[in-house]
């Protein structure tokens, strides 16, 4: 059996109000084309289809759009992650199973829709449990809160998380495909730098453990990065189609092409994309930064300047770079260290020139302008 797993979409997502949706059209467009060209016979997309709750219509069109392209090749599972709202995927599941989708928006009972059963057409069954995003509140209760040391409150997650994992799967057999398909954090899982820090603290990850050996495959969703995780059989994150931030600037996106059959671990080969464009970081002055120019291309920018602040500096920037969307004065490692600096029974003018030297952006019109606001804040 062929899978193709990917995750982490986070269609709606923009880069400094700009909108990255004609990348994402792009990006899901190559993965359709990579499951048609390798003839897969099932997809699973681990959650976080959207990048919030609740998505534009555009957004909506990207995303539906696309899994049903997929289900043209073969068909999709997918599951919610904790930027998806369950109950609008479950209010549209009836819709998308109709184009052989199948939704796992809520956590459920196995015998309620928690594990299903997809006939592939490759001859064989896949048994597929589905795992969707369980926050902490789910779990660890107020009362928790307020009863136990904040140590205990993600033992109690992971512990009743494992629990969840195992009565979702306790019923495997050698005979078939098993897989499991989870929007969670792992322990042994490496960021990349995109993920909203509050679902991603270590003190709430689910042991690797979980994940009984003898199960074919687990299809991760939450971490950015593409990754196996240490465990007894093969986990994987498939990590984001597109560098969601500039903390992936250096990631290498993928989608996950997996091989999977009855009573053996799967092999899992890593199908590098191309859409989507770079994040990428400059550091230097003004004039080293220039020179990079025919090297950046149309990669959106984060330039950090080795410069004195000066009016019209971060114009000039963008003159250079149209694709830049931060620009920063570079903080001399001298003011980092410095000590705190004496502040009572001194002039204002004093302290401001010294915080504008210590951010290195003094600029003496500034100074000025400060000079002359706060002589008329005293005439009044």
């Amino acid at each position: 059996m062929k899978i193709l797993h990917t995750s982490d979409w986070h269609v709606g997502r923009t880069i400094r109000g700009r909108s990255r949706a004609e990348e994402h059209r792009a990006a899901l467009g190559e993965i359709t084309g990579i499951a048609g060209a390798d003839g897969v016979d099932l997809v699973l997309v681990a959650g976080d289809l959207f990048d919030v709750v609740a998505p534009s219509p555009e957004s909506e069109q990207i995303v539906f759009r696309a899994l049903l392209d997929l289900a043209e090749v073969a068909p999709v599972v997918i599951v919610a992650g904790n930027h998806d709202h369950p109950r609008r995927l479950e209010a549209v599941a009836p819709l998308l199973e109709l184009g052989r989708v199948r939704v796992g928006a809520a956590l459920k009972r196995p015998d309620e829709g928690g594990v299903i059963t997809v006939d592939t057409g490759s001859g064989e069954t896949a048994r597929i449990a589905l795992v969707p995003f369980v926050s902490q509140r789910a779990i660890v209760s107020a009362g928790d809160l307020m009863a136990l040391d904040p140590d205990q409150h993600g033992g109690k997650y992971a512990g009743r998380l494992a629990g969840v994992i195992d009565k979702l799967t306790e019923d495997i057999t050698l005979d078939q495909v098993n897989l499991v398909v989870a929007h969670l954090m792992v322990a042994g899982g490496t960021p990349g730098g995109g993920e909203r820090s509050a679902h991603t603290i270590f003190d709430y990850a689910v042991s690797a453990q979980a994940f009984d050996g003898s199960l074919s495959y687990v299809a991760l969703g939450h971490l950015h990065r593409a990754q196996r995780v240490p465990a007894p059989g093969p986990v994987w994150y498939s990590g984001s189609p597109l560098q969601m931030d500039f903390g992936e600037a250096e990631d290498r996106k993928v989608v996950l092409l997996v091989e999977a059959e009855p009573g053996l671990p799967a092999r899992v080969r890593e199908v590098p994309l191309s859409e989507g464009r770079r994040l990428v970081r400059l550091h230097g002055t003004l004039e080293q930064i220039a020179g990079l120019r025919d090297e950046v291309g149309d990669a959106y920018l984060r330039i950090e300047l080795e410069e004195t602040a000066r009016v019209g500096l971060a114009d000039e920037v963008r003159d250079l770079f149209p694709n830049v969307v931060d620009v920063a004065i570079a903080v001399p490692e001298a003011a980092k260290e410095s000590a705190p600096p004496v502040r009572l029974g001194r002039p204002p003018h004093d302290l401001f020139t010294e915080y504008l030297t210590q951010k290195n952006t003094l600029d003496e019109r500034l100074v000025a302008l400060f000079d002359e606001l706060l002589a008329e804040s005293h005439e009044t």
